[in-house]
């Protein structure tokens, strides 16, 4: 009979840096020691010289973890999984002064962190030290409405550290259709503050800070150049103009997605592999292509699109998979049809091109063909 057993990041190089191995045995005491008759040296960093398990590692079956079942002793079924969980207090640089830090500096997972991200740790690809990373991660999310609220909603649960909300409107009765941050009682609220406390209601370790202003040419470069990733959620063309430029001269990452009617949009912009301009080098004429507010948008849609911008926000951050840079995924939910487009860096992209022609940002209002407000303001008025 054998089981699965994920091996912690710090212990792969008795493994020949597998993940995760098939083990034989019956019990956990069985499991280990076999374990450690294939990877010799696995069983010291397990067992004390007492030959019990210590406080700083934590062993799961199944995610429950096996001082709340029958400690090493704990029966096995075939296809059960194993996963050995490490405190680690590495990632620093500190020349090892034995103060605790936190794991957004770099430290050690705290025993509440374990339980709370365990679906997280025990994957592979993420581990206590993917955990680690995402706890230490900041994302800002341009507006908390119909795109936001999902992508929002899943990173604070995921663990991200700090999460910068920019949205300068108030919660209507017309979006609680859709924008799960927001409650009836929020309705007339502030939309960051009603987004700050729901976020904080679900997981109060996450930082949340609010940006509760109009994202202009003037305080863009500001405000984004705090955070590791952007994520788009607004549905006007100023604003995605403003972003993806204020990105390009950043050097961010930034994460867009778009919705209308049964039709959602989303991809990955890299820096240096193509940006917004690169897909869409000029918006289309002032309305031509309604928004929500005018055309409508099935809101469950919306949870589609949103929890896409999560995942690819999320993959980021662990350096793992094949994001979405260089493919336009386009939802189609009457027909539940998804498709792919190849989109590639355009070299005469007047942003991120050879020799780009706008290298500051500009008053979007006027380029996408509305009135200059003089303070290029650019309205989130989300999904």
């Amino acid at each position: 009979m054998k089981v699965t057993v994920y091996i912690p990041t710090p212990f792969r190089r008795m493994t020949g840096n597998r993940a995760s191995v098939e083990v034989a045995g019956a019990t956990i005491a069985e499991v280990l020691d076999n374990l450690d008759r294939e990877f010799p040296g696995v069983h010291d960093l397990i067992y004390s010289s007492q030959h019990e398990i210590p406080a700083h590692i934590n062993i799961y079956v199944n995610n429950h973890e096996i001082t709340s079942l029958n400690g090493d002793k704990t029966a096995l079924r075939a296809g059960d999984q194993v996963a050995i969980i490490p405190a680690i207090a590495g990632g620093s640089s500190d020349g090892g002064s034995g103060n605790n830090v936190s794991a957004a500096e770099g430290g050690a997972l705290t025993p509440e962190q374990v339980t709370r991200y365990s679906r997280h740790i025990i994957m592979p690809q993420v581990g206590s030290t993917g955990q680690r990373k995402i706890i230490g991660s900041k994302v800002v999310i341009i507006g908390a409405g119909g795109l936001g609220s999902p992508v929002a909603l899943y990173l604070a649960l995921a663990g991200v550290g700090t999460l910068g909300i920019v949205d300068f409107d108030v919660v209507d009765l017309t979006n609680l259709q859709r924008q799960i941050l927001h409650h009836n009682d929020d309705i007339g609220r502030s939309k960051v503050q009603s987004a700050k406390e729901t976020l904080q209601s679900y997981n109060p370790d996450v930082n949340v800070v609010t940006h509760e202003a109009p994202l202009t040419s003037d305080n863009a470069i500001e405000i984004i150049s705090q955070y590791d990733i952007v994520v788009n959620g607004a549905d006007n063309f100023p604003a995605r103009y403003l972003v993806n430029d204020a990105c390009v001269f950043l050097k961010k990452p930034l994460v867009d997605g778009s919705i209308l009617l049964f039709e959602g949009q989303a991809t990955v912009y890299l820096p240096g592999k193509g940006c917004y301009r690169c897909l869409f080098p000029a918006p289309p004429p002032p309305g031509l292509v309604p928004s929500c507010a005018e055309a409508g948008v099935l809101g469950a849609l919306c949870g589609l699109v949103g929890s896409i911008q999560a995942s690819e926000t999320l993959k980021l951050i662990l350096g793992i998979g094949d994001s979405l840079s260089g493919r336009l995924l386009i939802v189609d939910a009457l027909g539940m049809d998804m498709r792919t487009l190849k989109i590639r860096r355009d070299p005469k992209c007047v942003v991120c091109g050879e020799a780009p022609t706008i290298t500051e940002l500009i008053d979007y209002e006027a380029f996408c063909g509305g009135a200059s407000t003089g303070a290029n303001a650019a309205a989130q008025v989300e999904a």
